[in-house]
């Protein structure tokens, strides 16, 4: 899986959780999920558990507390699946 592909199965996990259209439409890699698209931590904890089933990977707390960006989810997310 390719960094766009990462993405774009990123975004349809994020979706639901997101209330600012217009920073989800113009996501990248430095969109920010607190500040740009406006989830709360209780639906970052929730994106996060998705990250985990869509993506057969387990992220541990440290990785959690570094995974509020899409960059650094992308990271963490290509760091678990080559370690597979």
């Amino acid at each position: 899986m390719n960094k766009d592909e990462l993405i774009a199965k990123l975004k349809t996990i994020i979706k639901p959780y997101t209330t600012n259209t217009d920073a989800y439409d113009n996501l990248t890699e430095e969109t920010d999920f607190i500040n740009d698209l406006n989830i709360n931590s209780a639906n970052l904890v929730d994106i996060i558990l998705d990250i985990e089933e869509a993506f057969d990977i387990v992220i541990d707390n440290p990785e959690m507390e570094r995974m509020l960006d899409v960059k650094s989810a992308v990271e963490i997310i290509e760091t678990k699946l080559a370690s597979k």
